[in-house]
Parts: structure tokens; C-alpha cells; sequence
């Protein structure tokens, strides 16, 4: 699945949304300088914000689609997983990783932001988590229950959205911690919402590992199906969007 999203990065970059520019800037702010490293950069979307205020970003990415992607813009990216890139001795003052970290292993992967970052560098971890209105929520559950029983999907349908990646800022922290070269891990939240159209969240919908996997008949009737049900409450809606975050600094002995 991690490898999926790369089946059509021009949808991907275009509909999948941007990280609240608090938090950029909070990120920027705390770092000791501005070079950055780009963990699963995909498309770009996080290096480019960060580039506008102000970073040198090298990226990161398993994906040759995606690293295609992200270079049309000037990012340099280089093709690898995280746990086996070589930094050839590079070092950065920040590393970033931005709907991405779940796909690396959290020990690994802590290890070697340790290893790349500059003493007192910080590494900054987060995600974002997009909650339709209650009535939609349980619309689309339906949708998936009924044709994709065995989804991920389904199976976490039960569990709010935000509490799961809150647990995996919990286990990417525990990995922090296991390498001893961090000091301790803090988490933010940061609060946002974004209004769609029916149009630009099955485009959205889309792109999520759900869906890149599928065939395209299948595809087609779950987004028709998620179509109709955003119909029923006026082919528009606003989501509430959490961006969670956990953030530590390389410790300098």
C-alpha cells in the first residue's frame, strides 16, 4: 500500500490538503536553521510549504512516480526507503516527515533521523486528520461496510479518526525514546477546516491507500456510492480537520 499512491500523482498532489501554516511556522521557528530533510516527501506538498518559509529541502521517497512528481517542481529527491537511504554523511537541522511516518518503522527510522540530524536539529512528525459532519461519517461507513467488508477502512470505523493517529504519534514517540539520542517528545494539535465540493472529495477519496488498490470498477461504485450520500446533504460540506503532531530535539552528547 505504501507504494500505491503513486498510481496517479497528479490527483494525488491536487487534492490532498495542506498542513495549517501555524504549524509550519511553529516548526521552522523552533529549528536551528533551514536545512531539511523530507521523509516520504510523495508529490512535494509538505517541502514546498516548507520551502516557502524559507528551507533548503532534500526529499526522501520510495516512489519513483512520486519523486517524479515533487522534482517538476526544482526538489531535489532521491529514491529510497528511509530505513536503508544512504545520507552519505550529509546532516540537516531539521527532519520532516508529513503523513509518512506510519509507513516507516519507528525504531529504524528514529535511529536514523538520529544519525542524520545536526545536535540540537529537530525532528517533527505529523498528520492530517479530516472528520466529515456526523451524518457523512455514517454515510460513508455504510458505503464501505457494504462493498469493501475486509477494507482497513471498515475495520476502523468504530474508532474516532483522531484517536488513531494519536496513537501512532504514541508509538512514534516510543520509538524516539528507544534510541536515547532524543529528548523528550511533544505533542501538538492544530485545528482547521476545509470546505468540499461532491467533486473534490471523491477526487480525494481517491487517492487514500483504501482506494489506490482497487479495481477500477470496484473504485467507481464506492465513489458513486460516497457521491450520492454527499448529495443527500446538498453536494457540499465543511470537515473538521486535526493536525497532530509530535516533535523532539536531537539531543547534542
Amino acid at each position: 500500500m505504501a507504494e500505491s499512491f503513486g498510481v496517479d500523482a497528479e490527483r494525488y498532489d491536487r487534492s490532498r490538503p495542506r498542513y495549517p501554516e501555524a504549524m509550519v511556522q511553529s516548526i521552522v521557528a523552533a529549528s536551528p536553521g533551514r536545512d531539511a530533510l523530507d521523509v516520504g516527501i510523495g508529490t512535494g506538498i509538505v517541502a514546498r510549504q516548507f520551502q516557502a518559509a524559507g528551507c533548503r529541502v532534500l526529499g526522501v521517497e520510495p516512489d519513483e512516480r512520486m519523486a517524479d512528481f515533487a522534482r517538476r517542481n526544482g526538489t531535489e529527491v532521491e529514491v529510497s526507503t528511509f530505513e536503508t537511504w544512504n545520507p552519505v554523511r550529509r546532516t540537516f537541522d531539521l527532519v520532516v516527515a508529513g503523513q509518512a511516518w506510519h509507513w516507516v518503522d519507528p525504531v529504524l527510522g528514529a535511529a536514523k533521523a538520529a544519525e542524520v540530524l545536526r545536535p540540537g536539529g529537530r525532528l517533527a512528525l505529523f498528520w492530517n486528520v479530516g472528520q466529515p459532519p456526523r451524518e457523512l461519517v455514517d454515510a460513508f461507513a455504510e458505503v464501505y461496510r457494504r462493498l469493501l467488508p475486509d477494507s482497513p477502512a471498515t475495520r476502523g470505523l468504530a474508532t474516532s479518526a483522531v484517536q488513531i493517529y494519536l496513537a501512532g504519534c504514541d508509538k512514534a514517540a516510543d520509538g524516539l525514546r528507544e534510541t536515547g539520542a532524543f529528548g523528550d517528545p511533544e505533542q501538538q494539535q492544530f485545528h482547521w477546516k476545509q470546505r468540499y465540493t461532491r467533486t473534490e472529495w471523491l477526487e480525494f477519496s481517491a487517492t487514500t491507500g483504501v482506494a489506490t488498490q482497487l479495481p477500477q470498477a470496484v473504485l467507481d461504485e464506492v465513489l458513486g456510492d460516497l457521491g450520492a450520500a454527499i448529495d443527500e446533504v446538498g453536494g457540499s460540506f465543511t470537515a473538521q480537520y486535526t493536525a497532530v503532531m509530535v516533535t523532539a530535539v536531537r539531543l547534542t552528547t
